[in-house]
């Protein structure tokens, strides 16, 4: 799938993965936020207001999507952001990355990347789940778990920071 729908505007992308991830459904909003670099892909469940915000890219979002069901049956609300492209949601207006990322709320990054990015988006009171360092080679399910990105592991690291 591009990034932009429509004619092109510029350079796009196709990302692939090398491992078999679920397909996330999106709505016809969603997939026009996509453009916008990063968008609320699973919000709070409906009647409540999310305690805190997921951000997760790649492979790690369908993760923080099973984190934000078991999060929800400990009645935690949730938020889960798709973030594809930080470049391109920092240069969103203020409006819209505050509709997405909201003042106040707790925040927690999920990449199998390095951790330093991240924070300028979860703060000093939030948490990121990532790889600082290199050398590991193993089947990708286990790594991820030898790493933490399991959706318990980001669960209790959420509670952590809330």
């Amino acid at each position: 799938m591009c990034f932009r729908p429509g004619p092109p505007r510029g350079p796009g992308a196709r990302r692939r993965s090398r491992q078999n991830l679920p397909f996330q459904k999106r709505d016809a909003a969603q997939l026009a936020n996509i453009a916008r670099g990063g968008y609320v892909l699973a919000d709070a469940a409906s009647g409540t207001s999310a305690r805190a915000v997921i951000i997760a890219t790649g492979s790690e979002v369908a993760i923080a999507l099973d984190a934000q069901k078991l999060l929800a049956t400990e009645n935690i609300a949730v938020r889960v952001v798709s973030m594809p492209s930080t470049n391109v949601f920092d240069r969103q207006d203020a409006a819209y990355r505050a509709s997405v990322l909201p003042n106040g709320l707790p925040r927690l990054a999920v990449e199998a990347g390095v951790t330093d990015f991240w924070r300028k988006y979860v703060g000093l009171d939030g948490a990121v789940i990532g790889i600082d360092r290199y050398g590991e080679s193993a089947p990708a399910g286990e790594l991820f778990k030898f790493f933490g990105f399991t959706a318990a592991n980001i669960a209790a690291t959420l509670k952590r920071i809330l």
